[in-house]
């Protein structure tokens, strides 16, 4: 049951009607077992390995009230990030023949990188003393599998959501109201956008070796596109859904598109991870004591920035996934992040005002570096992930070519294929995708140069044109749910639900 399916419709209005009515002690353990129900319906072989990551870091959680803070939290980070390390790597050591003995693969737990990532920095901001230690297991389990944000983030905080666990919580017409406007806005991205571009980028990227450079490089664009759009749009819903419910959650994405330079880029691009990874990975490298490190003996008191900034990016490759390709997409972000902070260092900081050219100029470079990262992305992803060898032929295919009636043909001839070979749904699609990214740059346009980057939904109250963009929203998704069924099959889960 994906966020934009019509079951998760009746779900969420079900579970708000009666959780709005309910008595404020029975909010929680219905809001629980709802979010239990939902993990039923979409892994149910997995279920009890998600209630069992919950029940070990509360117990953890629970310790680091005694004597012995400092060994819970090392056995609750070593414990957690063990697990996580096993469900994601156990096939991989398997494929590569590294284990002793032949066993079958293992399904990784469904989200099961954000809510470990959730529980860490639960674990570690009680042990500073920045949030209490929960003693409720119905709300610290609610807080790590509530169904809004299990698959797919955003990676909440405790100290933000647990205290809004223990207030009660009634219907609101003005927060409803921003609710479905964020929900539409957040299906618009993902069905309208996200699933119908897929339809696109799969053909591609499935068969590269038959396609010549300018449409290799339109899908590498596409699927740049199609994941910010399915993963920005998922957080929107996510964020609706807690809205409905009277819960706050943090912002994934501020139009990361419009950054000019790559800090600025991951500053608005997964926002809950950025910040994760910022507060409990680079800022303990940058403040360890490093006088006592081989490769050092004395000669500083703390590690390089650059070398902290390299390490933050090279291991989110690894978090993203187990294939080399991600390895690889993780070195290209920390080569451009230190790149970036050396030529600053050289060259000074750029001016605060510069020219409209030059500030489009950059965002051009920061798009066309972060396309090619992202083929490495999206050759390691999915069941049938590929090698860098093929990420690397991929790239040297964008060279070849370049004739602008081979480029027509082949991708007339890569939609034809998928769309029962129905000329009409080409030219529909063909119409469709440039619209509709159109309007979602636009409205991207409008919060990160007019409105600051204020959330979404206050952006699109704030619109004159509101009421018809409220009208175009529904009948893109409309029309995005029909090209999905006349193309190569529906879309499930956001495809981030599967780092």
């Amino acid at each position: 049951m994906s966020l934009q399916s019509f079951g998760f419709f009746a779900f969420l209005l079900a579970v708000a009607v009666c959780y709005l009515h309910l008595p404020q002690r029975w909010q929680s353990p219905f809001l629980l077992g709802a979010s239990w129900v939902f993990y039923l319906a979409a892994a149910p072989g997995l279920f009890l390995v998600t209630v069992g990551l919950a029940a070990f870091s509360y117990g953890v959680g629970r310790g680091l009230a005694g004597p012995h803070k400092t060994a819970f939290l090392r056995l609750g980070i070593l414990g957690s990030l063990a697990i996580l390390a096993f469900f994601k790597y156990f096939n991989f050591f398997k494929a590569a023949h590294l284990l002793p003995i032949t066993l079958p693969d293992i399904v990784m737990p469904l989200g099961i990188s954000f809510y470990t990532f959730a529980s860490i920095s639960y674990l570690i901001d009680a042990a500073r003393g920045d949030c209490p230690v929960e003693t409720n297991f119905v709300h610290y389990a609610l807080f790590v599998t509530f169904f809004a944000t299990v698959t797919s983030g955003p990676i909440c905080r405790a100290g933000q959501l647990l205290p809004q666990f223990r207030a009660e919580h009634r219907f609101e017409e003005t927060r409803t109201v921003n609710a479905l406007r964020l929900f539409a806005l957040g299906l618009f991205k993902k069905v309208a956008i996200a699933d119908v571009l897929g339809l696109f980028v799969n053909q591609v990227f499935g068969n590269y070796a038959t396609y010549g450079g300018p449409v290799l490089i339109l899908a590498a664009l596409g699927y740049t596109f199609q994941l910010y759009f399915d993963f920005c749009g998922y957080s929107e819903m996510a964020r609706a859904t807690g809205l409905f419910l009277g819960l706050v959650l943090p912002e994934n994405f501020k139009t990361p598109f419009f950054a000019t330079n790559f800090s600025g880029f991951w500053s608005r691009w997964h926002i809950s991870l950025s910040s994760w990874l910022q507060d409990y990975l680079f800022m303990p490298l940058a403040w360890a004591d490093a006088s006592r490190l081989p490769f050092i003996k004395g000669k500083r008191e703390h590690l390089p920035t650059e070398f902290c900034v390299f390490c933050v990016f090279f291991l989110s490759g690894f978090w993203h996934g187990n294939t080399l390709p991600f390895v690889v997409w993780g070195l290209l972000q920390a080569f451009y992040r230190v790149g970036e902070e050396l030529l600053h260092r050289r060259l000074g900081r750029p001016a605060k005002h510069p020219p409209a050219a030059a500030l489009w100029a950059k965002r051009a470079g920061v798009l066309a570096l972060w396309t090619v990262s992202m083929v490495f992305f999206r050759v390691g992803s999915g069941p049938n992930s590929g090698t860098v060898g093929d990420a690397f032929l991929y790239l040297a295919g964008c060279l070849r070519g370049f004739s602008p009636l081979r480029f027509g043909q082949e991708l007339y001839s890569a939609l034809y294929t998928g769309f029962y070979a129905n000329g009409l749904m080409v030219a529909a699609y063909l119409v469709f995708v440039p619209l509709c990214l159109a309007l979602a740059f636009w409205l991207d346009a409008q919060r990160g140069l007019h409105f600051k980057n204020k959330p979404a939904e206050l952006v699109l109250a704030a619109l004159p044109c509101r009421r018809a963009i409220y009208y175009a929203l529904v009948v893109a998704v409309l029309a995005g749910y029909i090209l999905q069924n006349g193309g190569y099959g529906a879309a499930g889960f956001s495809l981030y639900a599967n780092f």
